[in-house]
């Protein structure tokens, strides 16, 4: 099995040989295959750069978009030049057509851990109710310890509520996604709490394939020592998909991706499932979907097909490019591939850790486009969106 990818006059040429993925859940077991040989189309596609620093504030990550009250509204962490150290905050900008964005906003500034020193802010998403929008954010110490889950709310998308504690202890690497029977799951690293308040701002209930005993909370420095305990490679970063019928009568199925990072990187992501509606997970299980060693997001299309966004390149690693679209018609078989974007953006200031061409990508539907936003080079935030009918076309090409 491998995977090749380089650049022929301008076009893609991606070869992506996915295997089987032989998922073994609790009670039985499901298979999903991923293949795409052969040359990559092209998506076309429509592109707006969100933020741009320009001498301070040069980190830029952890991005989610969503529409709210006809505004798009775009949400990331933001850092002064390294990943992840103290004083990162929280900034959000709106739009009213796509193309241009306001400046950034602070949503959130992380509280003081000690004297003068920061504690860290992640953002973590967005949750639409009614007619309130639900935007979260995670914190830890700079030791990577004493981790919440906050929420604010808002009404119009530009004045938001006092922070809220969600009690739990993750920083999530996405939000709130909606399960069967309405439940709501966040995705974390090795933890998927899961509320049925349709509000998602209580009620939260750890969840894990992790034994409860050998973690206290989830953040980007704690998943390495149950992994190790359990004879694992660093398990994080997750991103899920149902498929199956009612979830109340017991036969549908939650399928978690998970991203390998560090030593353990082999280039495969790996999957644990649930057949109880996030409750209970299975032992999880290495995979043949190749993976860059990048954050990912799956979702399902209109038409009911599933979808995954990511970077499945495994020969350039951590390069994060290019950004793919993968659909699948049964949930089980990933077999139609589409070329998002592979332009190379350049760094403007070097910073711990950053690095990617297309780190992190969040996705959404609406009004018959999937938008994609994710970060350049941990640097700018920019969004990309194609319209879903070029999707129809690849469902009518297979007939």
């Amino acid at each position: 099995m491998n995977s090749r990818s380089r650049i022929v006059q301008g076009c893609l040429s991606l070869m992506l040989l996915f295997g089987r993925l032989a998922v073994i859940g609790q009670g039985g077991g499901t298979e999903i295959v991923v293949r795409q040989p052969g040359i990559l189309p092209g998506l076309r596609i429509e592109r707006a750069m969100i933020y741009t620093p320009q001498s301070s504030w040069l980190y830029n990550h952890h991005p989610s978009i969503t529409k709210f009250r006809k505004k798009y509204i775009a949400v990331w962490s933001d850092g002064m030049k390294d990943e992840d150290a103290p004083g990162q905050r929280v900034v959000y900008a709106v739009s009213d057509d796509f193309f241009h964005w306001s400046v950034a906003r602070v949503l959130a500034s992380p509280s003081l851990y000690r004297g003068d020193t920061a504690n860290v802010l992640t953002a973590a998403g967005f949750h639409l109710f009614g007619d309130s929008l639900v935007a979260y954010y995670g914190e830890y110490s700079p030791h990577r310890q004493h981790t919440h889950l906050w929420a604010k709310v808002s009404g119009d998308g530009l004045h938001w509520s006092a922070p809220r504690d969600m009690g739990v202890p993750v920083n999530p690497n996405h939000g709130p996604q909606r399960a069967g029977g309405g439940r709501l799951i966040i995705s974390g690293n090795f933890t998927f709490p899961y509320t049925d308040d349709p509000r998602g701002l209580s009620g939260w209930k750890m969840s894990s394939f992790y034994p409860d005993s050998l973690y206290e909370e989830d953040n980007p420095a704690t998943f390495y020592a149950p992994a190790a305990k359990m004879g694992l490679p660093p398990l994080c970063e997750g991103s899920f998909f149902m498929t199956g019928g009612n979830a109340r009568q017991g036969d549908s199925v939650l399928h978690m991706l998970l991203r390998v990072t560090g030593k353990g990187w082999k280039g495969r992501l790996w999957v644990t499932e649930s057949r109880d509606n996030g409750g209970l997970w299975s032992f999880p299980k290495e995979t043949a979907f190749t993976d860059n060693d990048s954050k990912f997001h799956f979702g399902q299309l209109p038409d009911g097909r599933w979808y995954y966004v990511g970077i499945p390149d495994s020969v350039h690693h951590y390069a994060r490019t290019p950004l793919v679209l993968a659909v699948s018609e049964d949930g089980h078989t990933f077999d139609e591939c589409r070329l998002i974007a592979d332009e190379p953006y350049t760094l403007k200031a070097e910073g711990l850790w950053k690095g990617g061409q297309y780190g992190y990508p969040h996705s959404m539907i609406d009004g018959g486009y999937m938008y994609v936003i994710i970060s350049r080079q941990k640097e700018s935030i920019e969004v990309l969106r194609f319209s879903l009918a070029q999707l129809n076309k690849i469902k009518k090409d297979k007939l």
